[in-house]
């Protein structure tokens, strides 16, 4: 497991910020202030910021890493600690499933936000979806200490917390290319999407 967790550390987490901080970055509208919940050392919406000088972001974690690359505050894992329409944009990547009430949160991100969410997320689509996704969390975070329940959403579990916010999908893709050719026909598939949500009649 330590010879898989290192590959990971060194090649696949790599590639994995990289493409991400691509896919993002066309999501985030222009001059836009970003909270990202669960950024985990920030590494990710640093390497955004480097190609998007006009965002500006700031991070919240459950848990504070020894090295962080922003300044990131901690908070309770429910409720986010700033005021109604506060900030422009919510970010949420590989967060919401590690939470016990992934729709609690996406309401708090919704007060919050004054313009919308994106979020990178999982779905439990395909054979063998669920010990699929529980393997590649344990891989990524079981060294950090972050806590994975495998709270993982079907398609239309997603579709029905976004009409519950009264928000819709403004862009939505699946095809992320995280992974080499190779290893994307078991851990990409229908695995991943990236959405940026708008709320009604706002998009």
């Amino acid at each position: 497991m330590k010879l898989i967790e290192s590959f990971h550390s060194n090649y696949i987490e790599e590639r994995r910020i990289t493409c991400l901080s691509s896919h993002l970055s066309d999501l985030l509208p222009l001059h836009t202030s970003v909270l990202d919940v669960g950024c985990g050392s920030g590494q990710l919406a640093n390497r955004i910021h480097r190609g998007r000088l006009d965002l500006k972001f700031s991070g919240i974690d459950v848990l504070l890493r020894k090295r962080t690359w922003m300044p990131v505050h901690i908070f309770d894992g429910h409720t986010i600690p700033m005021e109604s329409d506060s900030v422009d944009v919510v970010m949420f990547v590989d967060v919401l499933h590690h939470t016990t009430d992934p729709m609690a949160l996406l309401c708090e991100a919704a007060r919050v936000a004054r313009h919308g969410i994106v979020i990178k997320d999982h779905l439990l689509e395909g054979v063998l979806a669920g010990p699929t996704l529980g393997f590649m969390d344990h891989i990524g975070n079981a060294r950090y200490g972050v806590v994975s329940p495998g709270n993982y959403w079907r398609r239309q579990q997603w579709e029905e917390a976004f009409a519950t916010l009264r928000m819709k999908p403004v862009q939505w893709r699946e095809s992320l290319g995280l992974y080499p050719p190779v290893l994307d026909r078991l851990f990409g598939r229908s695995l991943h999407f990236v959405t940026s949500l708008a709320f009604d009649g706002a998009a």
